[in-house]
């Protein structure tokens, strides 16, 4: 039995008055990495474009399935259907081929996929606007639609190829900067959107979502991704283990006096307040260093 997909969650844009093309045109300008992490445990998709909340259209992913990322003239029921295609052990060029076949206006839409073996594909319709185009790798997709030129696409495969092993996140986001380094969107810059999934890796291990951030109305869209990252591999990850500061008795008297003097019960409760649970042990014998910094700089 395929599994239940995710919702794709809603995107707010800061502005009212911001006007978004009709719907015939949705997410006509885009470039995106949809890719599985060497270890086959992750699945993930990074995008940007100079359209409002790119992040509640173009991705999708399901842990143990795959991952894809639909632009262009953007099909976003493709978004539920190819999941449960992977889902039930479809592959990227199989997936590709059916979606493909049933839609009159495939011409115009752009699509990449990565399956749960990490087998990619994508299509760039003859009828998107240029420069349009997309590579398939081993392990990724990437594709992008009026850009500033043929050497986006290429910028991004290079990052990816020589980003160091690390967090499926932070290698999607390093091909994203490429591309908007490379000029990206030639339009310019908007939104931008960084999905990762892996079975277990969400909030308290109920669901899959290991990173989903998203820039709907920014300057530097990419820039403010990585801004998000940070934070969340702050408040959402454990310190290495040479981030690790030992509580001697000594210490933990200190911050729980300092705890108390911000108004809080003990230093378990600061803790708790400012979220920042992850960081420190749950029998407070040790803490992250920079969370040791923050107390004793109040």
């Amino acid at each position: 039995m395929a599994r239940a997909h995710p919702r794709t969650p809603a995107a707010h844009g800061r502005h009212a008055f911001v006007l978004t093309p009709p719907a015939r045109y949705v997410d006509r300008v885009t470039f995106s990495i949809v890719a599985r992490s060497d270890d086959g445990q992750s699945w993930g998709v990074a995008v940007a474009s100079r359209f409002l909340a790119v992040g509640a259209y173009v991705p999708a992913a399901l842990a143990g399935a795959g991952a894809l990322a639909t632009q262009a003239d953007a099909n976003v029921a493709w978004k539920s259907t190819a999941l449960a295609l992977l889902d039930e052990g479809g592959s990227a060029q199989d997936v590709l081929r059916q979606l493909i076949a049933e839609d009159a206006r495939a011409a115009e839409r752009q699509l990449g996929i990565v399956d749960a073996a990490g087998t990619s594909a994508t299509h760039t319709g003859a009828d998107c606007l240029s420069w349009a185009g997309g590579v398939a790798l081993p392990g990724a997709a990437i594709q992008g639609n009026i850009l500033a030129g043929p050497g986006v696409v290429p910028a991004m495969q290079e990052a990816w190829s020589v980003a160091q092993p690390g967090p499926l996140g932070r290698r999607l986001l390093t091909a994203l900067q490429a591309g908007d380094a490379a000029g990206g969107d030639r339009r310019g810059r908007q939104s931008a959107a960084l999905l990762v999934v892996r079975d277990g890796a969400g909030y308290g291990g109920l669901d899959d979502v290991a990173v989903d951030l998203r820039v709907d109305d920014h300057a530097d869209p990419v820039g403010e991704l990585g801004r998000l990252l940070d934070l969340q591999e702050f408040y959402l990850s454990a310190p290495a283990d040479a981030d690790k500061v030992a509580v001697s008795p000594l210490v933990a008297a200190e911050l729980d006096d300092r705890a108390r003097r911000l108004g809080h019960a003990d230093f378990q409760a600061w803790v708790g307040t400012e979220n920042y649970e992850m960081r420190v042990a749950p029998d407070t014998s040790w803490v992250d260093k920079r969370v040791l910094e923050i107390i004793r700089a109040q």
